[in-house]
């Protein structure tokens, strides 16, 4: 089972940018669709970016879908979430799982601990 460690959060004003990583742990790392998921207080957690195993296919929430990008380095067994354009919306606790690809829903309860991701002026 993959374990996940997310990281680059952090407080950035409105229009700013930041780029999350995501680090796994696991030999199959490179089998599974990996997605980001977010969850703002008082919210469920939603599905914002997926890629495919391969990395060739990508799927996006329509409230991220031209600012925000997925990619991924199998031979790091590292995803990333390149955000830019931000708004007061997209803050929320930001994390990475095994997902299917394109309809980013969650397979599994492998999650790690998340990381903070706050826009705010």
């Amino acid at each position: 089972q993959l374990q996940f460690v997310e990281s680059g959060g952090g407080l950035v004003q409105p229009g700013g940018s930041l780029r999350l990583s995501c680090a796994a742990s696991g030999i199959y790392f490179s089998y599974y669709g990996i997605g980001w998921f977010r969850q703002a207080p008082g919210k469920e957690r939603e599905g914002v970016a997926c890629i495919t195993s391969s990395g060739f296919a990508t799927n996006y929430a329509d409230s991220v879908k031209g600012r925000f990008a997925i990619s991924r380095d199998n031979a790091k067994n590292t995803v990333y979430l390149q955000m830019n354009s931000l708004k007061p919306e997209d803050t929320a606790i930001y994390y990475c799982s095994v997902a299917s690809c394109p309809t980013r829903a969650a397979v599994g309860e492998s999650w790690g601990q998340g990381t903070q991701v706050t826009v705010s002026s």
